[in-house]
């Protein structure tokens, strides 16, 4: 299977899944990390597994459309088969969603429809919830509103704080995303 994977940050989830060996085993291709902060950490761990990596900036473009657009005209020459968002801070429109539409692939940190949008660490944390969770969905016009492919629980532990929260939080996406994509392989 030929993935793009989008991030903008630090690229834990990229990392997850780049350097997953069941994925690997079972076919999956990295061909392009597409990263709209130019100097994200995720655009060094790219090019350590030897990634090739498309920096887009949308302020580069007049539109979301023709940003979008030059996505696409990245991705098409590789055939790429499912696009796999790992902290990837944009909102993707109906350009690539009608492009892509069922094989763009969401990880968010909260079990949804709880939390949706940003912060949603701090902001379960912040409304003293007894847990929170990890989500994998499908992207549609929404934001984190696509169908859930899966979903997993993580306790807020009355001595937590953010970071620790946010530590499980990420050890859990790191456990879930490879596991749902080599569903997806496997299929």
């Amino acid at each position: 299977m030929r993935v793009a994977i989008f991030a903008s940050g630090n690229g834990t989830n990229f990392e997850a899944l780049a350097d997953n060996q069941a994925l690997k085993d079972a076919g999956l291709e990295i061909e392009l990390l597409v990263c709209d902060q130019p100097k994200a950490a995720v655009i060094a761990k790219a090019e350590q597994r030897n990634v090739p990596v498309f920096v887009n900036s949308l302020k580069d473009y007049p539109d979301r459309h023709l940003y979008e657009q030059a996505i696409i005209d990245k991705l098409e020459p590789l055939q790429i088969e499912y696009i796999l968002l790992a902290g990837y801070m944009k909102v993707v429109t109906t350009t690539l969603l009608s492009k892509y539409a069922g094989r763009i692939i969401n990880i968010h940190p909260s079990k949804l429809p709880k939390y949706s949008g940003l912060d949603s660490i701090q902001r379960a944390f912040d409304a003293h919830e007894k847990e929170t969770g990890v989500t994998i969905h499908y992207i549609d016009e929404g934001v984190d509103t696509g169908p859930i492919i899966r979903q997993k629980s993580v306790p807020i532990y009355d001595d937590d704080t953010v970071d620790t929260l946010e530590a499980r939080v990420h050890d859990k996406e790191h456990q879930i995303y490879p596991e749902v994509v080599l569903e997806l392989l496997k299929k």
